[in-house]
């Protein structure tokens, strides 16, 4: 075959224009994923310690502002810090850095923008110091934690304190601690988390004093979170949020907890709203001590000991809405550990600045709804509910000293004490008010409700 020069011509252009493409692809792929961590000297695989090697390729491309890419393997690994800019990424599910021990797997101190995504974060059970998680940041700005498993912790999964961010789409299992903790956010969302298997409680949302939190927590899957400390309800929560104003817990489904699924203490303006709850053993949704407002609406619980109390007026917790809820199955006792008087098998349990409207409750042991304790009732309005299948439909405290209440426009059917009774604390001490020639009771301002 003779040779011309214009395809020798053409074929040096196309071998020169392939080995321009092929880099050029191949460039265009790593920039995606960052800096390749082999060619900063990280191997997966070794069977040896690797914390210097990832520290200086965690550093170095810190410092360039690129990602550090980890291909798919096993890295073994003590403590490693995360400085500003940190972004270390996976291949999902197949990237494991397996902690060989120290306070945490990774720390971060007043440091922007890290990011952690697609790892598998092994702790090994290896016990950490009180209050470390295996992630620990404290004063992060703008964090990204992502599609990351965080197994086997020996504390805490993730712990933050003063942090922005995001903590999302994460797998959290074999946690000996809590699964998310968070001290002083400062624009923070935990969402779309699957939290399986902790010993204390599944997020905490905490503030060291009373005040704006504002964090979101919302579309997680918690599930078995047990009380292992013990306790009478600081353990085993699902969600717990405490003295943090403003937090919206929303659309998470929660199963199998030793006490609640929601714990708001002494937090403000908390949202309580479109959850899925079942088998919690103590109050499925909380909102107690020092608050003032509480929507707690449109959540499913199926068993608990009471489904939604909203209480402490004696502590100044006052003002909520209680609407849309269906509640049902609940239990006659709570979990051991909790004063032996505290009442349970209830429904829905208000005292103070309330509107309890739209809800239905179907067997409830005790009471579908009850309003005050003792003196603690003020300004409570009871409408719309349907309530089924209960020992007293609506019991409302008619103590000496106790407010008012409104009951009207309710459905109350089976009920084997009365629909509407008047109570002494958990005692009821009145027959029942909806019968036609029954005591009038001046707390009581009863309205046309249907009775069966």
């Amino acid at each position: 075959m003779t040779l011309h020069r214009r395809d020798l011509i053409g074929g040096l252009a196309a071998g020169a224009a392939a080995l321009t493409i092929a880099p050029l692809a191949a460039f265009a792929q790593s920039a995606r994923r960052g800096r390749d961590a082999a060619h900063l000297g990280v191997q997966p695989n070794r069977d040896v310690d690797q914390t210097l090697a990832l520290q200086r390729a965690i550093d170095e491309a810190a410092a360039q502002r690129v990602p550090l890419a980890l291909a798919p393997g096993t890295y073994r690994t003590g403590p490693l810090k995360l400085p500003a800019g940190a972004q270390l990424s996976g291949v999902r599910g197949a990237t494991r850095l397996l902690f060989s021990g120290g306070p945490s797997l990774f720390d971060s101190l007043d440091a922007d923008n890290v990011t952690l995504s697609g790892l598998v974060l092994d702790g090994g059970a290896i016990p950490l110091p009180q209050r470390r998680g295996l992630v620990h940041c404290v004063v992060a700005r703008e964090l990204r934690i992502t599609d990351c498993t965080i197994a086997a912790s020996g504390g805490s999964g993730i712990w933050l304190e003063n942090s922005s961010g995001a903590i999302t789409s994460n797998m959290l299992n074999r946690i000996a601690v809590t699964g998310v903790v968070s001290f002083d956010a400062r624009g923070l969302r935990v969402s779309d988390n699957t939290i399986i298997d902790t010993n204390d409680n599944g997020i905490e949302i905490l503030r060291t004093a009373i005040g704006d939190d504002g964090t979101l927590v919302t579309g997680n899957r918690i599930e078995n979170i047990k009380a292992g400390p013990g306790g009478s309800g600081q353990y085993g929560n699902a969600i717990n949020a405490f003295r943090a104003g403003n937090v919206v817990i929303s659309g998470n489904r929660i199963k199998d907890c030793d006490y609640s699924a929601v714990r708001g203490n002494s937090a403000s303006n908390i949202h309580i709203t479109d959850n899925s709850i079942s088998n919690v053993r103590e109050v499925a949704l909380y909102s107690e001590f020092a608050f003032e407002g509480a929507v707690i609406a449109n959540n499913t619980v199926d068993g608990a000991a009471v489904g939604v109390s909203v209480c402490n007026f004696n502590e100044g917790g006052r003002l909520a809405t209680v609407q849309g809820n269906i509640i049902r199955n609940l239990l006659p006792k709570r979990p051991i550990g909790t004063a032996p008087d505290d009442d349970a098998g209830v429904g829905i349990y208000v005292e103070a600045d309330s509107a309890v409207t739209g809800n239905v409750v179907e067997n409830a042991p005790a009471f579908g709804i009850m309003a005050g304790w003792g003196k603690y009732l003020r300004d409570v309005a009871i409408t719309g509910n349907v309530v089924r299948r209960s020992f007293v439909g609506i019991g409302i405290s008619v103590a000496d000293g106790a407010g008012t209440a409104a009951i009207s426009n309710n459905i109350i059917a089976e009920t084997k004490r009365g629909a509407v009774v008047g109570l002494d604390h958990a005692q009821p001490v009145t027959p029942d008010l909806t019968l036609p020639n029954a005591e009038k009771r001046p707390q009581v301002m009863l309205g046309p409700n249907s009775v069966r």
